[in-house]
């Protein structure tokens, strides 16, 4: 079990969902929608979805990820959370898998899940800190998902995503440009006044 020491950015602690209702209509919830609200599938903040599309996986894998979404939070280079990964996809479990890069990804997690212990697994509002097979294997039973995998053969898990969006760094401001301070106003020549008379 890995702890960070990392600060800064919030991230809400719900899943999000996008559903296409039968005529067609796009609607965002917070709340677990059912099947016959449309097609549904979990969404990230940034509006990527979480897992591949529910509506094409068995229907006991279905009603559990719809429920209850299986997200992974990880750090790169690290042996627990290769096991957590190893865990998840032995057992078929659809799953998003959120990386921890930078401090705001770790103050969004401790926000999130109460913890910077990594890896961390939410399934629906339940979050585990730190691996522990027979910890996790029973909160997914509890929820529903198959003990064997039931992914169909073309399921692709998708790549990891930072916790928080990237914002790009803010541009540095220009001094203003100092304008030269203006020549002395020399006066003009003396011209010769007609008929060669000066003044």
């Amino acid at each position: 079990m890995l702890t960070l020491a990392l600060g800064a950015a919030a991230w809400p602690a719900h899943a999000l969902y996008k559903v296409i209702g039968p005529d067609g209509s796009v609607t965002y919830t917070d709340r677990v929608p059912s099947a016959a609200d449309g097609k549904v599938t979990p969404i990230t903040s940034s509006g990527k979805a979480a897992v591949a599309d529910p509506t094409e996986l068995p229907l006991e894998l279905r009603q559990a990820a719809t429920r209850y979404p299986v997200t992974l939070y990880v750090i790169a280079d690290c042996a627990p959370c290769d096991s957590a990964r190893s865990l998840l996809r032995q057992r078929g479990i659809p799953y998003a898998e959120r990386i921890i890069v930078t401090e705001e990804d770790a103050e969004a997690l401790q926000r999130l899940a109460g913890t910077r212990d990594l890896p961390t697994l939410t399934i629906g509002q339940q979050a585990l800190r730190g691996l522990s097979t027979e910890n996790w294997n029973a909160y997914l039973d509890s929820a529903g998902y198959p003990r064997e995998s039931r992914l169909p053969a073309s399921y692709q898990y998708a790549s990891p995503t930072p916790l928080t969006e990237r914002r790009e760094p803010p541009r540095a401001v220009q001094a203003p440009t100092a304008t030269p301070a203006a020549a002395p106003e020399v006066p003009p020549a003396p011209t010769a006044a007609p008929s060669g008379v000066r003044f």
